[in-house]
């Protein structure tokens, strides 16, 4: 549900030329400051501010409303049973009324000063797109850590290497487009991504992006939305542009876990063999080596930790439920292990493929099919049982 709570228009009756859209959460402190700094800094072009709210417990709506007073050039959207950064975005942009439509957010750390520049070049036709960049000439990262700025480089490397984008910022939240290249790339946009610049160059044919540098300022007020949960919901976006919606882009994630927690074995395996272990009797056919328990047991718990709280985040075990939640996890996984087991046993009972292939190219593909066949049905389980809901804080 969407509640237009100031559908106002300018006092003087003009069409703006430019509509600047804050997706807001609880910036209840910050977004007086945002409408003021942003009628200084476009007092001479005719604009309107559309601040739309995920329904703030803080009452970010109210606030904004209050602060706007009687003036017209500010429309406040209070959503309702909706949230999300892209799909806030999108609600601002279909009631825009503006030839350029700009994104900001509200935290005051987008230096809006730079937002005439990236209007003057959309509405001169040099570009359809104009990101507001860190990394371009006269921009700065300000004073970020050397660890943020490694993530950054980092999810810019990855943007550039799957999407091969013509932006020097894919991470950035600042940025102006043109009406018509709204209009034109809107209906393919997936409205639950994270980043709404992705999306548009993403998903955008032939676009002509242009930059222009600003300086990252510190947030005045609140709390950085930085978190787990940003950076898997940005890794999900770029897959999902990247290899569209047939792979489910979690499942990739999930895979990637695994992948790694199959390094992490290994490598606990070959040190333990280097530790010269002995046996341990299970009532098995053969004693099992303690060196392949402990490479288990290792990677099953790293393979737990990061899916908590990287794949599954917004479902994540928390405090004491943390424990049942590994031994879930860990049944599910021994049973991935019985079923990989199973499925190389019977395709070496059976022969399948070695008559065309040889033995051992045959046993790697049992193996194979056995590996790939286990993780499909463990994510299946992980996904419907152990992350099924948000378990209780």
């Amino acid at each position: 549900m969407t509640e237009a709570t100031s559908p106002r228009r300018r006092i003087d009756d003009r069409p703006p030329i430019l509509s600047v859209i804050s997706p807001t959460f609880n910036e209840s402190a910050n977004v007086p400051l945002l409408i003021d700094a942003l009628r200084d800094a476009l007092v001479d072009l005719p604009h309107e501010i559309i601040i739309v709210d995920d329904d703030s417990p803080d009452r970010t709506w109210e606030v904004a409303e209050r602060h706007a007073g009687d003036a017209r050039d500010v429309v406040v959207i209070r959503r309702i049973g909706e949230a999300g950064l892209s799909s806030a975005v999108i609600a601002g942009m279909a009631v825009a009324r503006g030839t350029v439509l700009a994104v900001i957010d509200a935290d005051m750390q987008h230096d809006e000063r730079a937002l005439p520049e990236m209007a003057r070049k959309i509405i001169d036709g040099e570009a359809d797109l104009v990101v507001g960049s860190r990394a371009a000439d006269g921009g700065s990262y300000g004073e970020w850590s050397s660890a943020r700025r490694f993530v950054s480089w980092v999810a810019t490397m990855i943007a550039k290497l799957f999407l091969r984008v013509p932006v020097t910022d894919p991470m950035s939240g600042f940025f102006a487009i043109s009406r018509a290249t709204y209009r034109e790339v809107s209906p393919r946009i997936n409205p639950q991504g994270f980043k709404i610049l992705l999306e548009f160059v993403g998903r955008g044919r032939d676009l002509r992006v242009a930059e222009v540098g600003y300086t990252f300022r510190n947030r005045i007020h609140g709390e950085t939305k930085m978190s787990p949960s940003v950076i898997r919901s940005y890794l999900l976006a770029v897959f999902e542009l990247r290899f569209g919606r047939a792979l489910k882009p979690q499942f990739i994630l999930y895979s990637l876990v695994g992948a790694s927690g199959f390094v992490v074995n290994i490598a606990v395996f070959g040190l333990l063999e280097a530790m010269h272990l002995g046996t341990v009797d299970l009532g098995m056919a053969r004693p099992v080596r303690w060196s392949l328990i402990g490479g288990i047991a290792v990677s099953v718990l790293w393979n737990f930790t990061l899916n908590n709280y990287f794949t599954f985040y917004e479902r994540r075990f928390r405090r004491n439920r943390l424990v049942w939640g590994l031994a879930v996890f860990s049944v599910v996984s021994l049973l991935g292990v019985v079923i990989h087991v199973s499925v190389f046993e019977f395709l070496q009972a059976t022969g399948w493929g070695a008559g065309a292939l040889g033995n051992e190219p045959a046993r790697i593909l049992h193996e194979g099919v056995g590996y790939l066949l286990a993780l499909v049905i463990n994510y299946f389980l992980n996904v419907n049982y152990t992350w099924q809901r948000r378990p209780e804080i």
